[in-house]
């Protein structure tokens, strides 16, 4: 499958790797690392972004407003101001597929002016106007899961069946996006782990991801130093690298077709290894 992301096209015949670059003082694992006297300093992202691509990601991910848990919301001028030069200077000086982590309407429509290549947004365009705006910019979308907002969504998160409700709910945003204009071959779906969910609902989730992917849409997963990995393995955020790898090895085998991670090199590595044994399995 290829997406047309823009002017540039994704292969997704085998899993690609989304670099996370975040274009916030406070994210949860890297925030303020291209901040200088709180201002944002665009070269140094130019520069992350740069190293990302070269260590094999096909995909950079900007976002302006931390989602970690119990996260405060931005103003829309200054997500505008932390992601849209950003964009810009990612897509003119290094050619990237640029996908916007975003919620909001006004940036939506500012990066894709300036050339961005998806919309990553984790409350699946429900905000006002988000999806209008998607739909206008002919991008492809990536809707994900999240119970509640990123204040409270960790604060004893319920469910009857995640798995079920989680599919449905993404089902219906795929259906309000077909409904708004947006091709069946623009969606993308995310089951957001770690966004309202408890351990035992990331892990359910992961064990039955094909049952997402049956839903006919590729799918986006996020487990990259999750805190996940803290209740299952005691690590500290920069301690996770190999419970990420191991999550997104059990991701991409399952049907995951997009990883989106802090450790491009080493996740590119371990991707190239499954490929490997996987081809020689199938022949």
């Amino acid at each position: 499958m290829q997406l047309h992301c823009g002017s540039r096209l994704l292969d997704l015949t085998r899993p690609v790797v989304m670099g996370i670059l975040n274009a916030t003082p406070d994210s949860f694992s890297d925030g303020g690392s291209f901040y200088r006297e709180n201002h944002l300093i665009v070269d140094l992202a130019v520069r992350k972004a740069a190293q990302m691509l070269a260590e094999g990601a096909q995909i950079i991910d900007v976002g302006g407003e931390s989602t970690r848990p119990g996260a405060q919301p931005v103003s829309e001028q200054e997500e505008l101001d932390r992601v849209v030069p950003v964009v810009e200077a990612l897509v003119k000086e290094l050619g990237a597929i640029v996908s916007v982590d975003t919620s909001t309407a006004a940036v939506m429509r500012e990066s894709s002016t300036v050339g961005a290549g998806i919309i990553n947004d984790v409350r699946a365009l429900r905000r006002e106007g988000a999806l209008a705006a998607a739909a206008a910019s002919g991008l492809p979308v990536c809707l994900m899961h999240m119970q509640g907002e990123p204040g409270n969504m960790q604060q004893r998160p319920v469910y009857e069946d995640v798995m079920t409700e989680v599919r449905n709910f993404l089902q219906a945003r795929a259906e309000a996006c077909l409904a708004a204009g947006i091709s069946a071959r623009n969606i993308i779906l995310d089951p957001g782990f770690g966004f309202g969910k408890t351990l035992n609902h990331n892990l359910t989730l992961l064990a039955r991801l094909a049952e997402l992917q049956a839903l006919g849409y590729p799918l986006l997963v996020g487990l990259s130093r999750k805190s996940m990995l803290a209740a299952l393995l005691n690590r500290d955020v920069h301690e996770r690298l190999p419970g990420s790898l191991a999550l997104a090895l059990a991701a991409a085998e399952r049907g995951a077709a997009i990883i989106r991670v802090h450790d491009v090199a080493a996740t590119v590595d371990a991707l190239n290894v499954m490929a490997a044994v996987n081809n020689i399995k199938n022949n």
